[in-house]
């Protein structure tokens, strides 16, 4: 079976007191072996939500409220906390952002990779510690046997996130899911992570499901995207067609923003407005208030994801399936200039 991960119609939400919040609304994509997809958007946009229901990792109030998970054609869904247990670590298994928080301060990697080890299998603890170098030695970590014994303070932001990689690979999972791994390194370094990431899917078949917010990572790294916007997925399709040929505004202003495409000297773009608070998502599209091309149908409606003509790719926008009539664009946009904005693409 080629097929590696299927989730259909995945609605997450955060259970309050007066009522429940969606932070993820009916997404639905797919992972073949060894494939490598992105999830992107701004922060708030519900990207890592998503990664962490994957493998049920979603601290109350939130819950999966519909949908459904396979991974390798096992429903993930219902599964009790022993056998997700199981899951997660030994077949999936995720990279967070900050190396840091994720390394144990006060214990030595080796411990820690060890500790990782027994708790999923029963090697021993010689074995362990063999298993342990050859995947610091996979990593390019020089000198494995020695940095065994140090502690996480002792390496750079760089080869911490290489020994987080290392720990996501004792298992050899199927799946890695890797959160904003880069966010914290400098842009040399990102590119020796990624590069690695890419080496080790293709040499070990593994997929990989990268969520951030930096399109220009994506355009290296993955085959296929998914861009999503206050919850839902609003386009995704292979990554090329994505990048090169946006069909949301969303999108399209994602595209703008990588500095990139800004010329020497104008400053750098910015989508107006902010995305919005779970309280308050917007009825119909919800990117409306902040898109130049809404029109009526925009405000009540809310468009599905269709095929985009003479591309591969998807997109949920009234414009793309003819619902809005040419003489009713842009008549309740936000007509006021992009500020100046000096950072990278907006996270």
């Amino acid at each position: 079976m080629d097929r590696l991960l299927d989730v259909k119609n995945l609605t997450v939400k955060f259970a309050l007191r007066r009522a429940s919040l969606t932070a993820v609304n009916n997404v639905s994509f797919s992972l073949k072996k060894s494939e490598r997809m992105g999830l992107v958007g701004e922060s708030g946009a519900g990207k890592s939500v998503t990664g962490f229901s994957l493998i049920n990792l979603i601290s109350k109030p939130g819950y999966i409220d519909s949908g459904s998970i396979f991974f390798e054609g096992r429903k993930l869904i219902g599964l009790s906390d022993e056998e997700m247990r199981h899951i997660r670590g030994n077949h999936i298994t995720m990279i967070f952002q900050d190396p840091m928080m994720t390394l144990n301060p006060v214990l030595t990697i080796g411990t820690q990779m060890v500790e990782t080890l027994k708790a999923h299998g029963n090697d021993s603890t010689s074995k362990a510690e063999a298993t342990a170098i050859d995947k610091l030695r996979q990593v390019q970590i020089p000198s494995p046997e020695k940095r065994l014994k140090q502690y996480p303070h002792e390496f750079s932001g760089g080869m911490r996130q290489r020994i987080v990689i290392a720990i996501a690979l004792l298992t050899d999972p199927a799946l890695i899911i890797a959160d904003e791994p880069t966010t914290a390194l400098d842009v040399t370094i990102q590119a020796e992570i990624m590069d690695l990431l890419i080496t080790l899917c293709d040499s070990s078949r593994m997929g990989l499901l990268l969520i951030t917010h930096d399109l220009g990572v994506v355009s290296e790294v993955t085959e296929k995207m998914a861009v999503m916007y206050a919850g839902k997925i609003v386009e995704s399709g292979p990554t090329r067609s994505v990048i090169n040929q946006p069909s949301h505004p969303y999108t399209r202003g994602l595209v703008k923003a990588i500095p990139g495409n800004i010329p020497p000297g104008d400053p750098l773009y910015q989508i107006p407005g902010m995305m919005p608070t779970l309280t308050d998502i917007p009825a119909g599209c919800s990117f409306h208030p902040r898109c130049a091309y809404a029109g009526k149908v925009c405000t009540t409606e809310t468009p599905e994801l269709i095929s985009v003509t003479n591309k591969q790719s998807e997109a949920a926008c009234h414009m793309i399936s003819g619902r809005l009539p040419e003489s009713d664009i842009g008549s309740l946009a936000l007509h006021r200039e992009p500020k100046p904005h000096s950072g990278e693409l907006m996270a």
